[in-house]
């Protein structure tokens, strides 16, 4: 008795099943990437801000000017050519907002941040308040 040979097509029935192996593979590895990379990508200036027993203060309902360690300043995290540039640029970032915090590394020269504080001042646009990190987060 001759058999037929079967056809490869004959042999293979269709398959249906998502291979959900390749799926969590993946999954994991974006996981992975996502969670080593996301630290690297959060943006600011790196401040060591002075250690106090104040109460924090939420930024939330001000505007922050940040004077780093070399004495640059920063509007928000945009940093400003001068001081000139600052006091035009302020009035704009206001919007309602009656605080200006102002953050200055303790490595920068004291005078500075005096500076900076007092010409704030002058502006006469709101509540001028320095920030500093509570003390226990030493």
């Amino acid at each position: 008795m001759l058999t037929r040979r079967r056809s490869r097509r004959e042999r293979l029935a269709p398959n249906a099943d998502i291979n959900l192996i390749n799926l969590v593979d993946l999954a994991f590895v974006l996981l992975i990437i996502f969670m080593i990379a996301a630290p690297m990508m959060q943006s600011g200036i790196e401040l060591q801000l002075p250690k106090t027993d104040a109460a924090p203060v939420t930024a939330e309902q001000g505007v922050v000017v940040t004077v780093d360690r070399e004495g640059s300043l920063f509007l928000g995290d945009v940093k400003m050519a001068s001081m000139q540039e600052l006091e035009r640029t302020l009035p704009g970032y206001m919007r309602g907002k009656r605080e200006i915090y102002v953050r200055g590394d303790e490595r920068t020269v004291y005078g500075r941040v005096v500076e900076v504080l007092g010409r704030l001042k002058s502006l006469n646009l709101g509540e001028v308040t320095l920030m500093v990190d509570p003390e226990d987060a030493r």
